[in-house]
């Protein structure tokens, strides 16, 4: 297998997320783009649906989004590295894939599932790392750990 020209890390903020980024910062010398995507769940949640997103809600979700790809520049610097950033808006793994074939991504490197036990983000980063495995036309790396 030749080594990747350009790896894609989405991050979301989670433990494993951000360890998916640390694995591709020491396995790959090549370009790495970390990839933040902002979700309409990312509006509110509210008991029978999502809440319709307001100015505030979105305005919070772009600040929690540009603090963590700044958080990423930070830790790539912290090795040498630079990282190139993305924030896409939508469905995170329809994002990822799309951002993969429009940007000759050849290798995708994400956490398994993100959150505590139990929140919606674990369960939603573990339906996504299965819907981008299944869809990428590029070698996808899941970092995960048992629980």
């Amino acid at each position: 297998m030749t080594a990747p020209d350009h790896v894609l890390v989405p991050l979301d903020g989670s433990p494993l997320a951000n360890e998916a980024l640390t694995h591709a910062l020491a396995t790959f010398d090549r370009r790495v783009t970390v990839l933040n995507v902002v979700t309409p769940l990312d509006a509110g949640m509210i008991e029978g649906g999502v809440l319709e997103p307001d100015d505030e809600r979105v305005a919070a979700a772009r600040e929690r989004t540009e603090r963590l790809v700044e958080q990423a520049r930070d830790r790539a610097a912290a090795e040498g590295r630079t990282v190139d950033t993305a924030i896409e808006t939508g469905d995170p793994a329809d994002a990822i894939l799309e951002y993969v074939d429009d940007h000759d991504v050849d290798h995708v490197v994400m956490g398994g599932h993100g959150g505590d036990a139990g929140s919606i983000a674990r369960r939603l980063l573990g339906t996504v790392a299965t819907a981008v495995v299944g869809g990428a036309d590029v070698t996808v790396t899941v970092v995960r750990h048992d629980d």
